[in-house]
């Protein structure tokens, strides 16, 4: 028996439950870009970690910065209650998006991290754009 069969494979509901609650959970590069690109962006996306110099030299258009230091029921107050926030930061290395994430769903905001962050960005050759964070959070950052 190899590593793969040596515990067989759950059932389908199971595999379903899971699968379900981790797209609950996380997106992905691709289908931010996508859904960005296709107008049909219903999310807020923040880029929650570094410098405001750090992210004025690289970041995921259209993201605003918002470290996870710098969360609060007062920086969200101008998002209704029921907005979905992504939260992404420097890639698989960085726990970032993990810690606005839980500040986000502590404040009872809904939140998804988008796995891979800066990293799984450029890894699907998306753009990166550079400058000030768009927004009224720009000043604050």
């Amino acid at each position: 028996m190899n590593p793969v069969t040596a515990v067989a494979a759950a059932a389908a509901d199971v595999v379903i439950d899971h699968v379900v609650r981790r797209l609950s959970l996380e997106t992905d590069c691709s289908d931010v870009a996508s859904a960005m690109a296709g107008g049909d962006q219903d999310f807020v996306l923040l880029h929650v970690v570094g410098s405001a110099a750090a992210y004025e030299r690289r970041h995921v258009p259209g993201a605003i910065h918002l470290p996870h230091r710098d969360i609060s029921a007062a920086r969200l107050a101008e998002w209704p209650a029921d907005t979905l926030f992504v939260t992404y930061c420097a890639g698989p290395h960085c726990n970032g998006a993990d810690q606005a994430a839980l500040k986000l769903a502590r404040l009872g905001r809904p939140v998804k991290i988008m796995i891979g962050g800066i990293t799984g960005w450029a890894d699907e050759g998306l753009p990166f754009v550079a400058g000030p964070a768009p927004g009224a959070l720009a000043s604050a950052a």
